[in-house]
């Protein structure tokens, strides 16, 4: 009998959220409420509807909150473990490759704790499944470039992801564990690991045309409440 693929996720949530001051001095960013919930169970509740079971999730700066606020996953459906990092954390590659024991061999969704959008992950489960069967090492959600990065991050060509062009990367993908096959656990971005990943047209990507906002500072966190509930 066969066993169906159910890849995992995990959730960057390491992140000290300086542009969210003075919120993000007493609760981590992840936990910042956008409409009275959580960023962060936004996603979670997405996950499990899209059946995801296991979700990793990282943390440094007041990373107990997280823990304490989450618990085990039971509440959303979910198994969650937890990805603690040392003080100012390890940067977006150096948390992944550091939760590597957690996520397995398999390709994983990785989802940015701080960003919001109405994308469905079920397609996102379809995207794991079409990167386990093809010789890619990941798939990237992006999105057309907002105010705040009108010069845009990567292009799109023949589904494949190019280094320049008009889109911003979404913070939505699935991986492949191998992209960070024999890489230590140190302080490491993940954009050039990506950047290199592209050079080898090992990068899948598609672009989302829905609501989908970078909760990075105060300003935008007042733009997502405003059009997603406005009389809260």
């Amino acid at each position: 009998m066969t066993v169906q693929f159910i890849p995992r996720a995990m959730i960057l949530a390491a992140g000290r959220g300086k542009r969210l001051r003075p919120m993000t001095d007493t609760i981590p960013k992840p936990l910042v409420p956008l409409c009275q919930k959580p960023l962060i169970e936004y996603h979670l509740e997405k996950l499990a509807q899209a059946g995801v079971q296991e979700v990793v999730i990282n943390h440094a700066w007041l990373g107990e909150q997280i823990e304490q606020t989450l618990g085990d996953g039971s509440r959303f459906g979910l198994q969650i473990s937890y990805s603690p990092e040392p003080e100012g954390g390890l940067e977006t590659a150096g948390g992944i490759i550091n939760a590597l024991p957690k996520l397995g061999t398999e390709p994983f969704l990785l989802v940015n704790g701080d960003v919001h959008c109405d994308i469905d992950f079920v397609e996102m489960v379809e995207r794991a499944k079409q990167v386990r069967e093809q010789d890619l090492l990941g798939h990237l959600t992006l999105v057309p470039s907002p105010a705040f990065n009108a010069k845009g991050d990567f292009g799109l060509q023949n589904q494949r992801v190019t280094e320049q062009g008009e889109f911003t990367f979404a913070g939505i993908s699935v991986l492949k564990p191998q992209m960070f096959a024999d890489m230590e656990v140190d302080f490491i971005p993940l954009a050039p690991i990506l950047r290199n990943a592209m050079q080898q047209k090992l990068l899948s990507g598609a672009v989302y045309q829905g609501f989908w906002s970078d909760i990075g500072t105060l300003e935008r966190l007042q733009e997502a409440e405003a059009l997603i509930c406005p009389d809260c």
